[in-house]
């Protein structure tokens, strides 16, 4: 499941913010950006919330796009799956908001500045690329081949590390292509796309029971500095 915390505050993601973060960070995640709704990517949002909600002083603000928002109000948070938390209050006010959020323009999240990139993806997905205004990270979230996310990236000045996914071992190519993820080997020709040189290329969305295969596969490409992001580490730039 996918959640990534950036600096103990900010969440990418919520597929496992609500059993991964420790009783601190839990209680620091104020903000949080959701790049699509598939269930990976959201899973224990609604169970985060449900856990927070006598306590929350202040609003969990839900950044996603339009699209995103409407998916999660139809499929998620319905009275059906999960209270509809945007309508509701505790003792101190309300107790989740959401941010709609634009494509291709900077907007703010806490500290951080984010621009939110569309990806060729099955439901309406962006990338992210996140500054805190001396670091930069992009994100591609659940994509295959793309070319807006690379144009913005390579727009950049400077770029410290690229997180991309690389989903399915090579022999598994046409589920691969018909669910819009990549392989070791569609990543390998994707990434001729990027003109930056020298960061981090950490790849991500591992499918658990491929992962073994797909990591030697990804060793095989010889790309520098391309590594396999581990869950739990804490990385820093």
């Amino acid at each position: 499941m996918t959640c990534f915390l950036v600096d103990d505050c900010v969440a990418v993601d919520a597929g496992s913010i609500a059993i991964a973060l420790t009783n601190e960070q839990r209680a620091k995640v104020k903000d949080i950006i959701i790049t699509h709704p598939h269930m990976d990517h959201i899973a224990s949002l609604p169970i985060f919330i449900d856990d927070l909600y006598p306590s929350l002083q202040e609003p969990i603000k839900v950044y996603a796009t339009e699209e995103v928002i409407a998916l999660l109000e139809r499929d998620v948070f319905n009275w059906n799956v999960y209270p509809r938390f945007s309508d509701l209050k505790n003792d101190y006010g309300p107790v989740m908001e959401y941010i709609p959020i634009p494509i291709g323009k900077p907007f703010s999240v806490a500290h951080l500045n984010v621009v939110a990139v569309p990806v060729n993806h099955i439901v309406p997905t962006v990338g992210l690329v996140i500054s805190d205004g001396q670091k930069s990270v992009a994100f591609s979230s659940d994509t295959a081949e793309t070319d807006v996310f690379w144009k913005i990236v390579n727009q950049m000045k400077d770029l410290d590390a690229l997180l991309i996914e690389a989903s399915f071992p090579n022999r598994m190519a046409k589920l691969a292509e018909v669910s819009r993820h990549f392989t070791p080997a569609s990543l390998g020709e994707e990434l001729k796309k990027l003109t930056h040189n020298g960061m981090d290329i950490m790849t991500v969305h591992l499918k658990p029971t491929y992962r073994d295969e797909i990591i030697d596969q990804l060793k095989a490409l010889n790309i520098p500095k391309l590594s396999v992001m581990e869950p739990g580490r804490i990385y820093e730039w």
